[in-house]
């Protein structure tokens, strides 16, 4: 079977091994065919090695969570993610990789209004006691309502940036985005929320880690011309930012390289315009934070540090001492491979009970629902610095 891959990023990997203590899914089960090394050979023997693509390797592609943490460790610079992307479509295109249910769930994405309906029945279904919430990987209590957004007002020819909402998140966490809008405008910035035009709401992320490119780039398309014009576009989601600073990537137009030289991770746009904030609201904080760096916030962005140098300021911070090793949240991830994410988590649980937290700082929705639905408390950093500043109520 041929894969959609580029053969000089496939043969960039000298199998050295550096990238084996980064790999959750190695870290977990010390198999090497559950490596970003062994899925590479894996890769490689099915793409030149006419290798059918059976089952064996269809579960070693499944069970990557592709949170590329393979590559900050690689000395070669390895793009493994695009490697699991091209293995992945791969496999949607050729075979019956994704199902039937699965790509109508990914396709609904692109309609955001069913989304919400559909958000509300199963909050409905969930106050039933009807779907197993912890299970599934959803809000301990999804909204049945969501509150509109509303930009906060500024001065006249303030300068203006857009604000990306997205699709699931904007349905399940939309109070980040509401503290986000506040927090934008307490810099004397005016925000534009993005233009609901046929077929846009997601980023189109979801689709890409399933291999169902198709979808994927109809996804983009819609999102780009949802943010007409030249202002920054603001992404308070890790997952979505990873994917929208990647569209070049994805399109391999010119159009969507230059949409993603637009997109700013939020907190790299706040911590250049710390010094616009109002002064924080009371007595500083004590309660201890710990920072959970998301996956594709760390190591596709590589944008992190920007959420520590804007929480600094305000609140106590604590590091994890497991070098941002993955969470196991993966998306879909936790709800596809639910045995797997839970063994990944349960090290990120332990280190976050090292470091004597009370409270998680998570800039990705993926990330924050996995870890608590393990009983944390996790709150967005923006909704942590809004409350510090007495622009949302705490």
């Amino acid at each position: 079977m041929k894969l959609p891959l580029v053969e000089d990023e496939l043969a960039s990997c000298v199998s050295c091994g550096l990238c084996l203590p980064h790999c959750p899914t190695f870290r977990v089960t010390g198999e090497e065919r559950y490596s970003p090394r062994g899925r590479i050979e894996a890769i490689r023997q099915v793409h030149i090695g006419n290798r059918p693509a059976d089952a064996s390797f269809v579960d070693m592609m499944d069970t990557c969570v592709q949170c590329r943490g393979c590559e900050t460790a690689c000395p070669s610079g390895v793009p493994f993610g695009h490697l699991m992307e091209g293995a992945r479509q791969g496999l949607s295109e050729q075979t019956r990789y994704q199902p039937w249910y699965r790509r109508i769930g990914y396709r609904t994405l692109s309609f955001h209004r069913a989304l919400l309906i559909g958000s509300r029945a199963l909050a409905l279904l969930q106050r039933s006691r009807l779907v197993p919430s912890r299970r599934l990987g959803l809000p301990e209590r999804l909204p049945l309502r969501v509150p509109a957004l509303r930009p906060h007002a500024v001065a006249v020819g303030a300068p203006r940036v857009w604000l990306h909402t997205g699709c699931v998140m904007d349905a399940w966490q939309r109070d980040v985005h509401a503290a986000a809008l506040a927090v934008i405008g307490a810099t004397g910035t005016a925000v534009t929320l993005p233009e609901r035009v046929r077929g846009a709401g997601c980023c189109g992320a979801l689709a890409t880690h399933a291999g169902l490119v198709g979808v994927a780039r109809a996804q983009a398309e819609a999102t780009m011309r949802s943010f007409p014009g030249e202002d920054l576009v603001l992404v308070d989601s890790a997952g979505c930012g990873a994917q929208l600073k990647d569209l070049g990537h994805l399109l391999g137009t010119d159009e969507g390289r230059h949409f993603s030289s637009r997109v700013r991770d939020i907190h790299e746009w706040i911590a250049e315009h710390l010094d616009r904030l109002p002064a924080a609201v009371g007595p500083r904080q004590t309660v201890q934070v710990a920072v959970q760096d998301p996956c594709h916030l760390r190591h596709v962005q590589r944008a992190h540090l920007p959420v520590r140098r804007v929480l600094a300021p305000f609140l106590d911070l604590v590091e994890l001492d497991d070098e941002g090793l993955c969470c196991g949240a993966g998306g879909a991830y936790s709800v596809l491979q639910p045995e797997l994410a839970s063994d990944i988590r349960t090290r990120k649980l332990e280190a976050i009970a090292r470091s004597g937290a009370a409270v998680v700082a998570s800039a990705n929705p993926g990330c924050s629902l996995h870890l608590a639905a393990a009983g944390l408390t996790v709150r967005h950093p923006v909704q942590l610095l809004a409350e510090s500043l007495g622009l949302v109520d705490g």
